[in-house]
C-alpha cells in the first residue's frame, strides 16, 4: 500500500466513525435527543396555543418547578398544573415563544438536561395593554419514564 495512502484512510476511518450531530446543531443525534426535541417542540406549541392538557401531559408526575423564587406559593407541581395553566392562559394572548436549544446532556441515568434560550412576547390584556417580551437562558430536566421523556423541572 502506498505509504501516503495510509493517513488518508485513517482520517477517513475517523470521520466515518465520528458522532453525528442533528443538522446546524452540535447537538448529538441520537433516538433519546430527537425524542427530548420532539418534547420541547409539544411544549412551545402547546404555549402558543394555550393549551393546558397538552403541556400537562408532557410532565412527570414528580414535577416541581419553583418559577425562581423562594416563595413556595408559586411553585408549579404535577398536582396543582391543572388549575395553574388554564389561570395563567386565561390571561394571555398572542404568545409566540422560540426556542434555540444550546445543548441536550443524556445521562445513563435516564435523566437529561436540555439548556435552551427562550424568546417569548405576549400580551395581557386585563393587566397590562402593551405587548411584553422576555428573553432567557433557560435549563429544562427530563427523566425517561415508560420510554417516553417527561419533563420534571424548567418552565
Amino acid at each position: 500500500m502506498n505509504a501516503r495512502l495510509l493517513p488518508a484512510c485513517a482520517l477517513l476511518l475517523l470521520v466515518a466513525c465520528a458522532p453525528r450531530n442533528i443538522p446546524g446543531t452540535q447537538i448529538p443525534d441520537t433516538n433519546d435527543t430527537r425524542a427530548i426535541l420532539d418534547v420541547m417542540e409539544r411544549y412551545r406549541s402547546a404555549i402558543e396555543a394555550r393549551d393546558a392538557k397538552a403541556i400537562q401531559q408532557l410532565v412527570s408526575p414528580s414535577f416541581r418547578d419553583n418559577g425562581g423564587t423562594d416563595d413556595p406559593q408559586d411553585d408549579l407541581t404535577y398536582a396543582n398544573l391543572p388549575q395553574a395553566l388554564p389561570a395563567l392562559f386565561s390571561q394571555l394572548e398572542s404568545a409566540r415563544v422560540d426556542l434555540d436549544i444550546r445543548s441536550v446532556n443524556v445521562r445513563s441515568d435516564g435523566a437529561a438536561t436540555v439548556i435552551y434560550y427562550w424568546n417569548v412576547s405576549w400580551r395581557a390584556p386585563g393587566l397590562i395593554e402593551k405587548s411584553q417580551r422576555d428573553s432567557e437562558l433557560e435549563q429544562m430536566v427530563f427523566q425517561k419514564e415508560d420510554g417516553q421523556w417527561r419533563i420534571v423541572s424548567g418552565f
